[in-house]
Order: structure tokens, then sequence, then C-alpha cells
């Protein structure tokens, strides 16, 4: 299979997933990058590895409109955040198109956000075009009742994500860990609620419990987040580490017992949770981050509360320092779901499967073969899920966990 990736610019994050597709294509595989990264990805050391052969560039309109007629050569296409005209000529082809996309609405929620964007919907509808043999790759469990809500894609959404190169964890993993380590990464930005991390430790080193935060990162609240620690009285407890490597983040990773998601709904995935339920973490995520109702199963491979009670935050991460061996046990569950089923190799050869299928019956009956073939993880039928299908079900008692969600709560 001749196989095209066209995105925005090519990172660590799309590097282990399209080796993987190049091997099982034989090599006849190609990713288009469209545009530079921007200089805030660089500062945290996106961008600083070899970039593999596959890649092409095409950062201009004239290198564009000829990559666009190279498309036309291979057999299946997937696209993400490019220029929509370089899509055109392969839509008539009627080969299969795998959009791969994040949620549409971060900033207003459900059918009344849609019903206000009237254009939106007809340029929507005309970029993916119902009578062909679209589908759509979710970057994000909402994305699907996004998509929804314009009347697009309804049965023909697949579960999908961001995909990190799968660490193989040495044996002495969990030995090495501290589980009184708590962790945060990524850019310090309004809609990450780094704050919520120091509202944690606050309340922590209030109570006198035995612990440390590190803060790995930089953005435009660095300098706040400082401040607060100092005014906070918690120098003692939290660390700044700056920007590191993404292999640096991996390594302190590997040491945390504790990992904290606190993105709101603006967090299309975030695929630092992958990195972390790699690194055997016992996670603490948001539930409105894209990635968390995907990976993780709430009190089975880590813990979820409502985004913005930080009064949830708080009580899960006082249960996981007050019970070491249940932190552990998550943690080995997380590292299990990672290397069991969401990981680059498993996504490469379940997206391979589909469009091998979408090439010879697509419609329907891609979407009822795929029904039958996979029923949770990559390319997997992806629900149209609530924004309020977690609610904070906790129990009042200290110590005790919370309770996990009941599926139909999900919206599945």
């Amino acid at each position: 299979m001749k196989l095209a990736f066209v995105s925005n610019y090519f990172n660590h994050h799309q590097r282990a997933l399209s080796d993987a597709l190049c091997a099982l294509c034989g090599g006849a595989y190609t990713f288009v990058a469209t545009g530079r990264m921007r200089q805030e990805r660089r500062t945290l050391g996106y961008g600083e590895d070899a970039v593999p052969p596959y890649v092409t560039e095409a950062l201009d309109r004239a290198a564009q409109r000829e990559a666009a007629s190279r498309l036309l050569e291979a057999d299946c296409v997937i696209f993400g955040g490019a220029p929509e005209d370089m899509l055109t000529g392969f839509l008539h082809t009627g080969k299969p198109v795998f959009r791969y996309s994040e949620r549409l609405l971060k900033g207003e929620s459900g059918l009344a956000a849609a019903v206000k964007y009237p254009l939106r919907r007809v340029g929507l509808h005309r970029r993916n075009p119902a009578c062909g043999n679209m589908y759509l790759l979710c970057a994000g469990a909402y994305a699907a009742a996004d998509y929804a809500h314009f009347g697009l894609f309804r049965n023909q959404a697949l579960r999908w994500g961001y995909f990190p190169a799968l660490r193989v964890p040495g044996e002495s993993l969990f030995s090495r860990k501290d589980p009184t380590e708590l962790l945060w990464c990524g850019r310090m930005i309004g809609w990450k609620h780094p704050e919520e991390a120091l509202f944690v430790a606050a309340v922590l080193y209030t109570l006198g419990y035995v612990f440390r935060l590190t803060m790995v990162g930089a953005g435009e609240m660095e300098n706040t987040l400082r401040g607060m620690a100092e005014q906070m009285g918690l120098s003692r407890v939290v660390t700044f580490t700056g920007p590191m490597k993404p292999e640096q983040v991996r390594d302190r990773m590997e040491q945390a017992g504790i990992f904290l998601l606190t993105s709101d709904r603006r967090e299309g995935w975030g695929a630092v949770l992958n990195e972390a339920m790699n690194a055997g973490c016992a996670v603490v995520a948001s539930h409105a981050a894209g990635s968390v109702p995907y990976l993780v199963r709430d009190g089975e491979n880590g813990l979820i509360y409502a985004s913005g009670h930080t009064d949830g935050l708080v009580r899960r991460v006082r249960w996981l320092l007050e019970e070491p061996d249940r932190q552990r046990a998550l943690g080995q569950a997380a590292c299990r779901t990672l290397s069991g089923v969401w990981n680059p190799d498993i996504a490469a050869r379940r997206l391979i499967t589909v469009a091998e299928l979408a090439l010879s019956a697509p419609g329907e009956e891609v979407c009822r073969a795929v029904r039958r073939l996979y029923t949770d993880g990559p390319c997997s039928p992806a629900p149209c899920l609530r924004e309020d299908w977690y609610t904070d079900k906790g129990k009042d008692t200290e110590g005790e966990p919370p309770e996990a969600p009941h599926e139909t709560e999900r919206g599945d």
C-alpha cells in the first residue's frame, strides 16, 4: 500500500507511528509537512531529532501544489492540519481518506455552538463530503461528538490519538520510583492549569504530607507560578526545572510516582498522558482532556477528577500518597495499557487493516467490519461522548478511592 500522511509539521510524537506505517507499507510511505514548528515547541525540545527520509516539506504554495499532485499516486491519505485545497484532487479519486482531527469546539460546547456557525457547517460539509470514502480519526474522545453536531462522520468515526514512542520498562522501573514525588509537565499556559498543581501542593503541605512536586516546562505563566510558589511558602517542596528535552522528561516520569494532568476542554489530546502511563505513573487526570476517556479507566489504571474541581484532585492525590501499594498497582496497570493496546505499532497495524477494507468495500461495510474487529483502542468505533459524562463520584470518607463511572455514563 502507498500511504501519505499530510500534517502541519513533523515531531517526535509522530515519529514512532510514522516509522511503523513506513515499515508496514514496505517503504511506500510519505509524511508531508506543510508548516514550520512554532518557537514555543522548539523551546520544549521539539524538532531536535534528525528528520527521517520519508518526510517531505511543502512550506509554500508552489510546493504544496506539487505535493498535492503526488498525493494522487497514494492508495490512502491521512489528512491532519494542512491547507484543505491539497486534498481536493484526492477526494475525487474515491480512495480512502482519514481525517485526523482533534475536537472542533474547544471554546464553546455542544449543539448550541454548532448552530451558531452555519457558515462553518457549510465549509465542513464541503471539505468532508458524505458521499466520499472518508473516516474520522478522533485525536481525542470529544472529537466524534463535535463533528456529529455538524452532521458529520456519524458511524464513521474511529478512536485515535497521538502515539509517542513506547519505552519498554525495565524490571527495576517500579523499584526506582519515588511514591512521594508528584510531577506536572507541559506548556505553562492558562488552559493547562498548572496552578492547580500548586493548589494541591499547598493543601498537602498544610496537612503535613511528605511529598515533592516537580514542575517541568515553560510558558507565559512560568514567572507567575514561581511567584505563587514562593508566596505560598512552597519553596522547600516545589521544584521548577524549566523546559527539558523529551527524553529527559520521560526520565523524570520514570522517577515520579504520581503524574498530574490538569488541562481543561481545550486540551485536544495531551500526549504527556501516554508518556506518563508508559512510565508507570499513577495518573490523576482531568476528565476534560481529550486523551483521558480513551486511555484512563477510572480506578483501574489511573484516577479521573472532574475538570476544575480541585478538591477532587486533592483528595485523589492524598489517597495515592496514603496508599503506595495501590499507587504502584495503578502505575503498573497504566503501563500495561500502553504496552498492550495504545501504542504506535498496534495503531499502525489496525489503521492499515481498516485502509485495506476501505479500498475494497468503502462505507457502511467498513464500519460494520471495524465494529467486529475492534471494541477498544485505536481504530475501534468512537462513541459520541457527552462532555458531562464524568461526575465526581468519590466517597466523602477520606482514604477511599473514587468509584469508576458506569460505562453508560460515557454516552456510549
